[in-house]
């Protein structure tokens, strides 16, 4: 593995951006997001649900979400 070296930490943050991704890229990015559900998933609650908007829709699932991390971060925290 290569090792880089840069002037500012602007220089390193735009390093880590890719503004080209390919095939691989994206086969990597799927691998993360598959592991990280397998280490930690998220359980939604089972059912049709109702909302006026599509707005109101992504309220409820950031509402599930954070519940779920702040549960996550009490069990790490107790153990």
């Amino acid at each position: 593995m290569p090792v880089f070296m840069y002037k500012t930490f602007e220089d390193a943050k735009k390093a880590l951006w890719s503004f080209h991704p390919d095939k691989v890229y994206f086969e990597q990015l799927a691998e993360l997001w598959h592991t990280a559900n397998k280490l930690c998933p998220i359980i939604y609650p089972q059912g049709v649900f109702k909302y006026r908007s599509i707005h109101e829709a992504g309220e409820q699932r950031k509402q599930w979400e954070l519940a779920h991390a702040r549960k996550t971060l009490s069990q790490k925290r107790r153990n």
